[in-house]
């Protein structure tokens, strides 16, 4: 990255700069409650969860989902998730270090594969708008593809170098779409992933967004 003040990074929110992960829980297991399916815990979704989510889900299930099925699978875990989204608030260090990066001379961004209107709506809510430079969430009646191609408009928009920015997420699906588009990639432990699924990926990992900063300028420096 070498100077510094022409880097930039791009910001997951579920997971990474939310702390939404008992909400996310909420939402798949209210999906297993309706399939007759055991509850999970936490630990146990993080070891399986992927992208594409359809995918994900037949495996959780064990069974085949009909589209019919992934628009009820959707409307189960917006539901249950929207129910508990006023007790989610930002990670423990989100806002400092928002605030250090854009203080010195550094930009950022957010790039959500939550649905756009809702994240717009909370980032406003949470009085963070002004840290970031472009807010892209999800435009579309579902979700549960890649973030690659979300990725690839996100900076193409932004009129973004990938060889200035890092992506920092919580999934592996955010080292791939980082991979894609020749960006870095930094991945923390804070969301929905388990460390060593996290580490598989050769990217650096972190346990707060703290560390992550950090190793985002380590890795293009």
């Amino acid at each position: 990255m070498g100077d510094s003040a022409k880097a930039h990074i791009v910001w997951d929110w579920n997971g990474t700069l939310l702390n939404d992960n008992h909400a996310v829980l909420e939402g798949v297991n209210s999906i297993c409650r309706f399939y007759r399916r055991e509850e999970v815990d936490l630990d146990y979704w993080r070891s399986v969860f992927s992208r594409p989510l359809q995918a994900c889900y037949e495996r959780l299930l064990e069974r085949p989902l009909t589209e019919e099925d992934w628009a009820r699978v959707e409307t189960l875990y917006h539901g249950a998730y929207n129910e508990l989204l006023h007790t989610c608030a930002l990670a423990v260090d989100a806002e400092q270090v928002l605030t250090d990066w854009r203080a010195a001379g550094n930009s950022q961004s957010l790039l959500s594969m939550w649905f756009h209107d809702p994240l717009t709506e909370m980032i406003a809510r949470l009085g963070l708008v002004d840290f970031f430079s472009r807010v892209d969430g999800l435009v579309g009646p579902m979700g549960g593809g890649s973030k690659a191609e979300h990725l690839a408009r996100h900076l193409a928009e932004g009129e973004l170098d990938p060889a200035s920015v890092v992506l920092v997420g919580d999934v592996v699906d955010d080292a791939r779409a980082a991979e894609s588009v020749g960006a870095g990639c930094v991945l923390v432990t804070t969301g929905m992933t388990a460390r060593p699924v996290l580490e598989a990926t050769g990217h650096p990992v972190a346990d707060s967004l703290a560390d992550a900063v950090a190793l985002a300028v380590k890795s293009r420096s």
